[in-house]
C-alpha cells in the first residue's frame, strides 16, 4: 500500500521546482485524488473530530476567525513563516490546505492574486469563501500619495486599494460579522455559539474603539510622521488623524530621497512634534535620518505594530490582534503628546 505521505512530499518536491503556480495547483489537486483513491475515502474536509476546517491568510484574520469560532472549529494560519503579506506566494501544501478546506478567508487585494487560481478548482465545491475587501465594499480606501510621499517608481496610473484593512477596529468589527454569517451558514448546528463569541469580541472592540477616540481627542496634537511606509491609513481615518510619511503603505520602496527627508523633518518642526513613527519591520535608518535634519534632533523614535509578520510562535506567546492594538494605542498617546 502507498502512503499519503510518500504522495505527499514527491507532488510538493516536484510542484515547487516547477515554480510554476498553476502546475503547483494542478499537481496538489493530482495529489488529493491520488491520496482519496487510494485511501478509499473522498476528500471530505471534516476533522475527525468532527469540527469544520478553516483556513485563514494571516494573523489579525486568523485572529478574528478563531475568537468566533472558539472551540467549535480548527483554525488554521496559512502566512505563517514571517514573510509579509505583499511578497507572500504559497507552498504546494498551502494549497492542498485551501483546496479541501471548509471556509476560506483572506483580504482580496492585489497581494492575494494568487488565490484566484488556487480556487478555480477546488476539491470541496460547498467551501465558503470569504473576501473581506468585498465584504467591505464602501469602506476600502484607494491607496494614496499625500504631500511629500515619495512615489513608487515605475508607479501605474491603475487604481489600488488599500489593502490593511485590519488595522481599523471599525473594519475589524464588520468583518467579524461577515465571517460570523458565512461560520453559521456552514456549521448550523453551532449557530448559537458563533452569534455568542463574535457580540462578546466585538464588544472588546468597541470597547478599544472608544479608547482610541478619547485619546486621540484629548491628545496635544492630531499630527504624525513616519519616516517609512504608512500601512495605517483606516486608523488615521477612523479618528481624523493627519499624517505625512515617506512612502504609501503597500510601496516597495526603501531608500528615501534627500527631499523627501527635508520635507518630512520640516513638518517635524512645524507641528513641534515629540516622536518620528517607524512600522516593525523596518529599522528606523529613514526616521533617524529625519530626525538628523530637525531643529531640536531630540524626537524619539516610536513603533506602530501593523501585524504583516505575525507567526504561529507569536500566537503561543500569547500575542493577539487586541494586545497588539492596544499597544498600538499606548505608542500613538506617547507620539502624540
Amino acid at each position: 500500500m502507498i502512503k499519503k505521505k510518500q504522495f505527499s512530499t514527491e507532488y510538493v518536491r516536484i510542484a515547487e521546482r516547477k515554480g510554476n503556480m498553476k502546475k503547483i495547483i494542478a499537481l496538489c489537486l493530482c495529489l488529493i485524488a491520488v491520496v482519496s483513491a487510494v485511501s478509499g475515502c473522498s476528500a471530505n474536509t471534516e476533522n475527525d473530530n468532527g469540527k469544520i476546517n478553516i483556513v485563514t491568510t494571516i494573523f489579525p484574520l486568523y485572529e478574528w476567525t478563531k475568537n468566533i469560532a472558539g472551540d467549535k472549529a480548527d483554525v488554521t494560519l496559512l502566512v505563517d513563516n514571517g514573510v509579509d503579506l505583499h511578497s507572500f506566494q504559497p507552498s504546494a501544501e498551502d494549497i492542498v490546505k485551501i483546496s479541501t478546506c471548509d471556509m476560506f478567508v483572506y483580504v482580496g487585494g492585489e497581494s492575494d492574486s494568487w488565490v484566484d487560481d488556487a480556487l478555480k478548482e477546488k476539491v470541496n465545491k460547498d467551501m465558503a469563501v470569504v473576501n473581506l475587501l468585498e465584504l467591505l465594499k464602501n469602506d476600502i480606501k484607494e491607496e494614496e500619495t499625500v504631500e511629500g510621499m515619495q512615489e513608487e517608481k515605475g508607479e501605474e496610473d491603475e487604481k489600488e486599494y488599500d489593502e490593511h484593512i485590519w488595522l481599523s477596529l471599525r473594519n475589524a468589527r464588520k468583518c467579524c460579522d461577515g465571517i460570523c454569517k458565512e461560520l453559521v451558514s456552514v456549521d448550523k448546528k453551532n449557530k448559537t455559539s458563533y452569534e455568542s463569541n463574535n457580540k462578546d469580541y466585538s464588544d472588546k472592540l468597541n470597547n478599544l474603539d472608544n479608547e482610541y477616540k478619547t485619546a486621540v481627542n484629548s491628545a496635544k496634537t492630531k499630527t504624525v510622521v513616519f519616516g517609512d511606509r504608512f500601512p495605517f491609513r483606516y486608523l488615521a481615518d477612523d479618528y481624523d488623524i493627519k499624517y505625512y510619511a515617506a512612502f504609501a503603505g503597500c510601496s516597495a520602496e526603501t531608500e528615501a530621497s534627500f527631499k523627501t527627508i527635508a520635507f518630512l523633518a520640516d513638518k517635524v518642526d512645524e507641528y513641534k512634534l515629540n516622536a518620528i513613527f517607524k512600522i516593525e519591520t523596518s529599522d528606523d535608518k529613514i526616521a533617524k535620518t529625519i530626525r538628523e535634519n530637525t531643529k531640536s534632533k531630540n524626537q524619539k523614535i516610536l513603533t506602530l505594530d501593523s501585524m504583516q509578520n505575525k507567526t504561529a510562535k507569536d500566537i503561543k506567546n500569547k500575542i493577539t490582534y487586541l494586545s497588539v492594538m492596544k499597544n498600538n494605542l499606548n505608542t500613538l498617546k506617547e507620539g502624540l503628546n
